[in-house]
């Protein structure tokens, strides 16, 4: 019997996906696994896999077309076995019948054999772009199957200048565009507040020298924060928390969202079980995910089931900022950069290296009191971080 391959869900909030492009063509042979098309929503770039083997037939999405989530896109035959006449797919046939005859007689642009693309990253195909390359004209990649990626594209002569921006509308990403409308209607829905506090990061720099030796590789600021936030929150479970269906719901994981800065807008790469993990494992996550965030390499796991969110923005000088809380998570926190300040010690002036955290709650979840105590806790460890160097 016919297979569907069915537009997913990658998110909690999707309602489509865009198709990129398809990797194999009309009338290919397909494995189970194997990489079928590329998907784009808000937050990720993924591969669809074949969900069994066969002829991948019936393709109904171009590449371009945002597709709801749930609706098949092509059908997948076994040995023997043809098309229904008039083209529907497996699921379309217990559909309505106006609802099929819609699908079947939109006019669809498939790639064929001929007309495949070259395997290329996400972010090779947009430097691509914007070098004016022709993917096509270069050589192997160095990708997985001989995929161009990004620092293939880099080394390229181009071969044709694009024009340089002359002022007027600028065209948006999917993913800006989407991140845009849900920092809106955060920022329309959540009624926000925020609590401030500077904390003396004297000990993180011991903290974090030790971690290193002990994990045997680099350890970040943000890799000690992801560790000091994540024990606060198994300590303090409301902050842990998100608003759904007009309830609080109480998080039974410690999932630690990262804001990355990528060249369509903003991803949250998460780091899952933070409060588990010592320094070494979530510095190995880190990079991992945030390096695959930059080459718009995420999986749709990587930004999934986040139950808080990190922003620092320390590393570009910032000294403090308000962030938007990322819903339906109950807070977030802004770190600025550690600066010497001069401030009181043991009731004389001092100078020492002091960090801004600004943390953003929504006051349906969490209160000033609650979101208070969590800070001081998160100040406490940062300041004190004895018990968690590991």
């Amino acid at each position: 019997m016919a297979t569907d391959v069915i537009m997913p869900a990658l998110g909690m909030a999707q309602e489509t996906g865009k198709v990129l492009r398809w990797l194999k063509a009309e009338g290919d042979e397909v494995a189970k696994g194997e990489p079928l098309m590329e998907v784009e929503t808000d937050k990720v770039t993924v591969e669809i896999e074949a969900p069994t083997d066969g002829l991948l037939a019936g393709l109904k999405a171009a590449e371009g077309a945002d597709v709801p989530v749930g609706q098949a896109v092509a059908v997948i035959l076994a040995p023997g076995e043809a098309l229904p006449e008039n083209g529907a797919s497996a699921a379309q046939e217990t559909e309505s019948a106006p609802v099929a005859q819609a699908v079947a007689a939109a006019p669809v642009e498939v790639p064929t054999r001929e007309a495949r693309r070259r395997l290329a990253s996400p972010k090779a195909r947009r430097l691509a772009a914007e070098q004016g390359i022709d993917l096509d004209a270069l050589g192997e990649g160095s990708g997985p199957g001989g995929a161009l990626v990004a620092s293939d594209v880099a080394s390229a002569p181009a071969q044709a200048s694009a024009p340089a921006p002359t002022g007027g509308e600028q065209p948006l990403s999917r993913i800006w565009s989407i991140m845009a409308e849900r920092t809106a209607q955060s920022w329309a829905s959540a009624p926000h507040f925020y609590l401030l506090r500077e904390v003396d990061a004297g000990r993180l720099a011991s903290w974090r020298s030790v971690a290193r030796d002990r994990a045997g590789r680099d350890v970040s600021v943000t890799d000690l924060l992801v560790r000091a936030t994540a024990a606060a929150l198994a300590r303090h479970p409301q902050a842990n928390a998100a608003w759904a269906d007009g309830s609080i719901r109480i998080n039974d994981e410690v999932n630690v969202g990262i804001a990355v800065a990528v060249d369509d807008g903003l991803v949250v790469p998460v780091i899952h079980g933070a409060d588990r993990l010592g320094v070494g494992e979530i510095a190995a996550r880190r990079e991992d995910v945030v390096t695959r965030a930059r080459e718009g390499a995420l999986r749709p796991e990587d930004v999934e089931r986040g139950t808080f969110t990190i922003s620092n923005l320390g590393m570009f000088g910032v000294d403090a900022f308000n962030a938007v809380v990322n819903a339906p998570q109950a807070a977030i926190l802004a770190v600025g950069r550690i600066a010497e300040r001069v401030v009181p010690v043991d009731g004389v002036p001092g100078v020492r290296p002091m960090m801004a955290l600004t943390l953003s709650c929504d006051h349906r979840v969490v209160d000033g009191a609650r979101a208070a105590q969590f800070l001081s806790e998160l100040a406490a460890l940062i300041e004190e971080p004895a018990g968690l160097a590991d």
